[in-house]
């Protein structure tokens, strides 16, 4: 009986976690009618929001995905994280 519940219990986390990821956005989850808001709210809690915006909208339209919060979370959209300046420094904010 143990076996079947431990067995459960990771079914069930496995579900979840899927559920997550499928939810948290990934390449082409953004239309690109809605990569200004989705930009706006990435952009929210920099100084330099024109900037900012400007250049996630650039991404969006090309990756079609902005990652969820004002920073970090660029796994979930590889084509925004892998994106570079001439230099070779991150694009996408």
């Amino acid at each position: 009986m143990a076996g079947f519940q431990l067995n459960f219990i990771v079914f069930f986390v496995a579900s979840m976690t899927i559920i997550q990821l499928s939810t948290a956005g990934g390449e082409g989850s953004v239309s690109i009618q809605n990569c200004s808001g989705a930009c706006a709210y990435r952009c929210s809690a920099t100084h330099h929001r024109g900037n900012c915006i400007d250049t996630c909208n650039d991404c969006c339209g090309k990756c079609l995905c902005v990652p969820s919060g004002t920073y970090g979370n660029k796994d979930e959209c590889p084509c925004y994280r892998d994106m570079r300046t001439q230099e070779g420094q991150p694009k996408c904010p």
